[in-house]
This record gives structure tokens, sequence and C-alpha cells, in this order.
């Protein structure tokens, strides 16, 4: 009998520079890129000590391709945000333009989807279509989260078994990711100018992961509250040795040497 090596089936797929990065559509509102970039910065430092080597990737509506069609975009979902542990960042050198599960085979941990409308987008269940089902039986993130501003609520599915169950919020009302030791939930605040219910980034003991700008601003008010307080102690200082000059000068006029 003779031997035929298998045929890789991968070298005739199109991969990530052959596909389209878009398809033709835009974000729907002006806080669907603040709340992605909110989410990514804030986050960047777990994900640098979890991944020392550099290995992983976030998307920002881009496209996550699970099949091939005609034409290719309707073979792809764009989730808002979404994060790939153990994958480079980059593809021969060069940016992605999409993520292709063919090629990379790697399930994104979490997808995060903005609703823009009534939410029965990202919780369609229709076999094929349905973005719901589509992340549950195809693409399979091990978390997908539907986060709704207009009612200030965040839901998390958890993969369990092939199927989506509700995570159950914590005592914080924050929605525990174990497997970056993180919660998520809502932060209702100011950023970019905008105050609103913002989804954001816990640590497991309940402190809010800050961005940069907030870490920049902290470290700044905690150099304003230190210096503030060197001058205080300076003040007293100055303040306990003009007493102690005025103790002398009255010794000095009652005939007292105060050394002695």
């Amino acid at each position: 009998m003779t031997y035929t090596a298998p045929v890789d089936l991968t070298l005739s797929l199109p991969d990530h520079t052959q596909l389209p990065e878009s398809d033709g559509t835009f974000v729907k509102n002006f806080q669907e890129h603040p709340q992605s970039i909110l989410l990514t910065d804030s986050i960047q430092p777990v994900l640098q000590q979890r991944h020392p080597d550099g290995q992983y990737c976030i998307g920002q509506d881009c496209g996550i391709y699970w099949r091939l069609t005609d034409p290719p975009e309707r073979g792809a979902k764009s989730p808002d945000w979404f994060y790939v542990p153990h994958v480079p960042p980059t593809l021969d050198e060069e940016f992605r333009r999409s993520y292709v599960l063919w090629q990379e085979h790697i399930a994104p941990l979490i997808v995060l989807e903005f609703v823009s409308g009534d939410g029965s987008e990202e919780r369609d269940r229709t076999p094929w279509s349905g973005k719901f089902w589509i992340y549950e039986q195809v693409i399979r993130p091990a978390f997908y989260g539907i986060y709704e501003v207009d009612r200030a609520a965040v839901d998390l599915y958890q993969l369990v078994a092939g199927e989506y169950h509700l995570v159950a919020a914590n005592d914080r009302q924050h929605y525990p990711i174990p497997q970056l030791n993180v919660e998520i939930g809502i932060w209702q605040g100011q950023y970019q100018n905008a105050e609103l219910p913002w989804l954001r980034w816990w640590d497991a003991q309940g402190n809010l992961l800050l961005t940069g700008w907030e870490r920049d601003a902290q470290a700044e008010a905690e150099l304003a509250q230190a210096e503030a307080e060197l001058a205080q102690v300076e003040t007293e200082l100055e303040q306990e040795r003009q007493r102690s000059d005025r103790l002398i000068a009255q010794l000095r006029a009652a005939g007292l040497e105060p050394e002695s």
C-alpha cells in the first residue's frame, strides 16, 4: 500500500490579508469607540503581566472569520471588543486585518458586544445567522458579555459544556473572570468628557483598574499630597524654631544663658 500524506486544507483557504477587513458599516454612536479604548487601556497591565512574551491580541470592532461565504464578510462577526490569549499581536510582521479562526484555531477568551438597539441582535439564537448562536456554537469564546449602556447593565455568559450560562454577580455586583483574576461590571463616572455608566474592569479584590491617564492623575495627586505634607512639616519646624528663638531671647533678657 502506498502511503499518501494528508493534505493540509488550510493552505488553500484565504488568510487575513485576503479577506475584507470591513463590511462598509460604521460605529453606531459616539460612545462605543471610547468604551473600547477604556477597556483596552485599563486591562493592558494585567495582560502584559500574564503574557510577558507579548503573545496576545485585542480586537476592537474587528472581524472574526468563522466560515467561508460569498461575499466573504458574511462569514464574519465583528465584536465591539475581544481578547485572544497565546497568539502573536501581528502576522507576517504586519498588523492583523481580521482574526481568522481556520488560520489561528485559538478561540477568544472574552467577546463583548455593546448594544445600540434593543439587545435582540446580541441575543439572537437563530442557527447559522444569530449572533448569540454563532458565538456559542462556532466561535466559542469562554465568556460572552452583552453591555447595554441604556440599562446601565451587562449580562455575562460563560461557556459550560458547550452552552452559555449567565454568570452570577458577586457582592460588589461585578462578574468574575477567574482566568484573568479580574472582574467586569458597571462604573458610573466621567470618561472622555461623558458621564455614563461605563463598562470597566476591577481586580479580584475589587480595586478599579485605572487607565493610563487615571494612573498619571493619581500619581500627580499623590505627589501633590506628599509635597503638601512636606510643606506642612517644614512650616511646623519653622514655627518650632521661632518659638525656640523667642524662649532664648526671654531667658537672656532675664540674665540667664540658655546653655546653662
